[in-house]
């Protein structure tokens, strides 16, 4: 009897306890594949070692190129490559960063829903931002199962307060439970297989590293007064269930909250070069001004001194808003569990 085979597993900041945890609690004879992609920098080293608890029963491989998928094994994707199902094997696709990450969790979730549709589980565990939100709407879309780390038990609350808003999930529950709720989810039969939007095959195209296609921008993008923070081009708004998206020309993809917070960090180093200058400023005009009082021009002076006033109060305006603007960075609505709306599965589920 069929049962759900594949099990995509995504997570970022604070990601790594709850994964050891999950990994660990698996028996042996799990019947299904295990994906798991983690936010690493591109030259992260030591990836496997991170990711391996002791006491796993099953073996935990890094993928290469073409690796088989199978069951009973955990495979890792390394650094600085999208990490993608096809035609039953594993693919490594150098294409464009998503959500300010490759590899990123989206592109690995799309490609399962799109090769193993209902025969797919996606669990987002700890982190920042809402990588994975898409692609859990995906294969919920495709008719698999979603299931969700309790944003009160993760340590970075966001990218499952994402999920929850974006997805219908069957199950949220804390770390030390969702292993015993994906196993049986796993020996489960899955349900029937909903058909896929063409999307979801030339967003996986795109990962993989292949040229966007015209079709693909003119069926499901609207162009935005939006600029790509990564390459400057233009932005889209992708057409799609989920959270907001856009992609640019060139294949850059971002949620809204990736891109707003790329922007507040572009705010910031904007605002600090404006301060430098305008600080620089104040002290030449200043400079200027007590040359002309030294050669006898009293009326140069004053109108020196006057206008280096003017811009140290300028610069001190600058300053609050550096305050504000690094208050506000630190602030994110979605860290606030109590406040949480969800879709279909409460943290305490019964499965």
């Amino acid at each position: 009897m069929a049962n759900r085979d594949l099990v995509v597993i995504g997570g970022s900041a604070g990601s790594f306890p709850p994964l050891r945890a999950l990994l660990r609690s698996f028996p042996a004879d799990l019947p299904a594949a295990i994906a798991v992609v983690i936010h690493v920098p591109h030259d992260s080293i030591g990836v496997l070692t991170a990711v391996s608890p002791a006491g796993c029963e099953l073996p935990v491989v890094h993928v290469e190129q073409g690796s088989t998928i199978d069951r009973g094994v955990v495979y890792v994707a390394p650094p600085n490559h999208h990490l993608l199902v096809r035609d039953g094997h594993f693919v490594l696709g150098n294409g464009p960063r998503e959500n300010l990450a490759r590899p990123a969790i989206d592109p690995l979730f799309r490609s399962a829903a799109l090769e193993w549709g209902p025969r797919a589980i996606g669990v987002i565990l700890s982190g920042r931002l809402d990588d994975g939100a898409a692609g859990l709407a995906s294969i919920k879309d495709a008719g698999g199962a979603a299931v969700v780390q309790s944003p009160r038990d993760a340590r970075v609350s966001e990218m499952p307060l994402a999920a929850l808003r974006s997805t219908p999930v069957d199950v949220s529950a804390d770390a030390a439970d969702l292993g015993p709720a994906i196993e049986r989810l796993v020996r489960e039969p899955p349900g029937a297989a909903h058909t896929v939007s063409d999307r979801l095959a030339f967003e996986v195209a795109i990962a993989m590293g292949g040229e966007i296609p015209p079709e693909f921008m003119k069926r499901f993008t609207k162009p935005q007064l939006l600029t790509c923070p990564d390459c400057g081009g233009v932005m889209s708004q992708v057409e799609s269930s989920g959270p907001l998206r856009f992609r640019c020309r060139v294949g850059h993809a971002m949620t809204g909250g990736a891109l707003l917070s790329k922007q507040e960090g572009d705010v910031d180093e904007a605002v600090r070069v404006a301060l430098r200058i305008i600080e620089e400023r104040a002290e030449l005009i200043a400079r200027m001004g007590r040359e002309a009082a030294e050669v006898g021009r009293p009326n140069m002076a004053d109108l020196y001194e006057r206008r280096s006033l003017e811009y140290h109060r300028q610069a001190e305006t600058l300053r609050r808003a550096l305050v504000q603007i690094m208050a506000s960075d630190g602030e994110s609505e979605g860290n606030d569990p109590a406040a949480l709306e969800v879709h279909g599965a409460s943290d305490d589920s019964e499965l």
